[in-house]
């Protein structure tokens, strides 16, 4: 380093590399006004992960059906399967946020958090933020044992699970740790302005009308949602509307909001599920006569 010019010298591939680590940098120092540590391990741990996907894997599949979303860490192509996996990620193109409405099973949770890591990867957001309403928790939250991370991670572990899938463990922490990836209740959505994020509300059938309007109205500049939930299978009392079934005709109008909705010709766990969805729809339907 002189005054203000540093001077690299090295193998072409790697010096490459190291430009393009400036250059983001750079971007980000612009945007900001300022560069700190967190920044820069965040562009580092960023750039890793590309360089891991672009490592030749023999378990990438190279020959998949449907819409590619991106790699997992070990080479498994990300794909958006069925017909509505695939209407999520076209609405995700032109929509800033999308509501995705079906039964268990269906890939909503993976489908929205494949393509929130895509956006983080590709630059187009600074963070993930990933939230879920604790309702099954309720009063009996304090009694759990643990701190609160520890409270809280069991009604969270279904998004755990699916960024595990996509990031390897070491980095997935990394980011964790610095908040690039947030996992939070609903309740600490209250109060903050979500700029430059790409934002995620999952088994948003347990959020109350109130809850959803703070939620949605936290969305700032530059920033993605999408809001997950099955309105049959809502755990809130039976006084306390779901939010996200009367959100469907207070929205429907707006431009820049997508509704996307998935059945049982979605559901791409085990073949029994979608039966068991079948037959408990006939069952109510049944009773609704």
């Amino acid at each position: 380093m002189r005054g203000s010019s540093i001077k690299i010298s090295g193998p072409d591939k790697d010096l490459h590399e190291l430009i393009e680590i400036f250059s983001e940098l750079e971007k980000m120092a612009n945007r900001n006004g300022d560069l700190t540590e967190s920044d820069v391990d965040t562009v580092l741990a960023l750039k890793q992960s590309d360089r891991e996907s672009e490592k030749p894997n023999p378990l990438r599949d190279t020959n998949v059906n449907g819409d590619f979303i991106l790699n997992t860490h070990t080479g498994d192509a990300i794909t958006a399967k069925t017909p509505g996996q695939k209407q999520i990620v076209k609405a995700s193109a032109t929509n800033d946020i999308i509501f995705t409405i079906g039964p268990a099973g269906t890939g909503k949770t993976y489908t929205s958090v494949a393509l929130a890591v895509k956006a983080l990867k590709d630059r187009k957001v600074k963070k993930i933020i990933l939230a879920r309403p604790a309702v099954e928790a309720g009063e009996t939250l304090g009694f759990l044992p643990g701190d609160l991370r520890e409270k809280i991670d069991p009604y969270l572990r279904p998004l755990y699970d699916a960024l595990e899938d996509m990031i390897e463990y070491d980095r997935l922490d990394l980011l964790l740790t610095k908040n690039v990836i947030e996992i939070a209740p609903l309740a600490y959505m209250r109060g903050r302005t979500l700029n430059n994020a790409f934002v995620i509300l999952d088994e948003a059938q347990n959020a109350t009308n109130m809850q959803m309007k703070m939620f949605l109205t936290r969305i700032g500049f530059n920033s993605r949602a999408i809001i997950t939930g099955d309105i049959t299978q809502t755990d809130l009392p039976r006084k306390k509307q779901s939010g996200l079934i009367s959100i469907q005709q207070i929205l429907q109008d707006i431009d820049g909001i997508s509704f996307v909705y998935l059945d049982e010709n979605d559901v791409v766990r085990h073949k029994l599920v979608r039966d068991i969805i079948e037959a408990y729809d006939k069952h109510e339907n049944k009773n609704k006569k």
